[in-house]
């Protein structure tokens, strides 16, 4: 997919751009959260610029980060190498992707939202398979009662349902879950689910 071809990629693309040229590589509070459970070999999926990351890579972490956005792989990159930090970075299409090994930890941080609700479905069933067992998944998510629709494709997203993240990993412990909502522009809202669940081990 080319990265203009998508509204909700270009957005993104515009976004990190702006965000790279700041020098803003904050984390989010939704990151901040699930960092404290990351540990062994990461797979970050839809990793933006990368903060998480370079964070995860720094506490120990061997890091496999995948993004559509050329300006985010880039500069990851870059930051990665200059840091001198385990982080594999690679430019990747994620709608339909699958995994092709296990992790210790998968992270997905407000990406699913932007596939169509089959894709979405699809796409947690494939984090789902790619954590080892006793393996850690954190995803993060907008759900319904978002009204801010800004970024957007009409083709292409799903407002999960508040429990939906959960009831995709049956079987597994739940570690954390939080639903907050943040005020958006046109006196619009965003209602995010961030959750980290565990795969039994054997």
């Amino acid at each position: 997919m080319n990265p203009e071809d998508n509204r909700s990629v270009a957005f993104f693309e515009r976004q990190f751009r702006q965000q790279a040229e700041r020098g803003d590589y904050t984390l989010n509070s939704f990151e901040q959260a699930v960092l404290p459970f990351l540990t062994g070999e990461v797979l970050d999926l839809g990793c933006g610029l990368g903060n998480l990351s370079l964070a995860a890579a720094a506490r120990g972490c061997r890091v496999h980060a995948l993004d559509l956005s050329p300006t985010a792989v880039a500069d990851l990159a870059r930051r990665a190498t200059q840091a001198g930090l385990p982080v594999q970075v690679e430019q990747a299409d994620l709608c339909g992707w699958r995994a092709e090994r296990r992790y210790d930890c998968v992270v997905c941080i407000g990406l699913l939202m932007f596939f169509a609700p089959e894709q979405a479905t699809l796409a947690l069933e494939s984090i789902a398979e790619a954590v080892r067992p006793g393996g850690i998944a954190a995803v993060n998510v907008l759900i319904e009662g978002t009204t801010f629709m800004d970024m957007f494709d009409p083709n292409h997203y799903h407002l999960f349902g508040e429990m939906e993240v959960e009831a995709a990993f049956p079987g597994w412990h739940l570690r954390y879950a939080r639903t907050e909502s943040y005020p958006a522009p046109g006196g619009t809202e965003k209602r995010f689910r961030t959750v980290v669940m565990r795969r039994p081990a054997p």
